[in-house]
């Protein structure tokens, strides 16, 4: 049973979409999986209709001045009418991503701010599942999950470098782990769902 999975997101210089693709490429390794690589930057006919068909949204968008962007917060503004219509993404799978100049940067308050939004439409949230790395004497900045977020997948990228350096490559494994999470628990809740005779995803 093949399951589409939506990876939609807002990249201001590239960071971002870089996660995204990594993402992707981990909901992509999950046999029996589509996956549809959406930008938030022009809120179209085709997106909407990709998220509607989507059994999982992974949502990213960059971490600035301690929230997502207004990009990306204008696309949830536009969801209203979704929610509206008899809550339209009930019982689709959700997650989240994010990232930032700073090593902190409030990138959790970003990711609360996803979840938040994700819950108002009904979404079952998944967060990452993977041990925080970077944090004993004999870590090292590749890691996976070394920043610590469990909420989603975090990544880290320096002001001055480009989405050609960064994220490093343990941000990106650590993305692609919770985009493989994503599908897998889609293809479970789909499964489930069936097994029991319960509605579509979509309500």
């Amino acid at each position: 049973m093949q399951i589409n999975v939506a990876v939609a997101y807002h990249s201001g210089y590239g960071h971002t979409a870089k996660q995204a693709a990594a993402v992707a490429a981990g909901a992509e390794k999950v046999p029996d999986t589509r996956v549809h690589l959406l930008s938030l930057a022009e809120l179209n006919d085709e997106l909407w209709a990709a998220l509607q068909e989507a059994d999982a949204v992974v949502f990213g968008t960059p971490t600035y001045m301690g929230g997502s962007s207004a990009v990306f917060r204008t696309f949830v503004e536009a969801t209203s009418q979704v929610w509206g219509d008899n809550m339209r993404w009930k019982n689709k799978i959700a997650g989240g991503f994010t990232n930032s100049g700073n090593m902190a940067g409030d990138k959790l308050n970003a990711l609360i701010d996803i979840a938040l939004f994700a819950a108002q439409h009904g979404m079952i949230w998944v967060g990452l599942a993977e041990y925080g790395g970077w944090n004993t004497s004999s870590g090292s900045p590749e890691d996976i999950n070394r920043l610590g977020s469990w909420l989603g997948a975090m990544s880290q990228s320096n002001n001055d470098e480009g989405p050609d350096v960064t994220p490093c490559a343990g941000d990106l494994r650590t993305a692609e782990a919770l985009g493989r999470r994503i599908a897998e628990t889609a293809h479970v809740h789909r499964a489930g769902r069936a097994a029991v005779s319960l509605e579509d995803v979509s309500g």
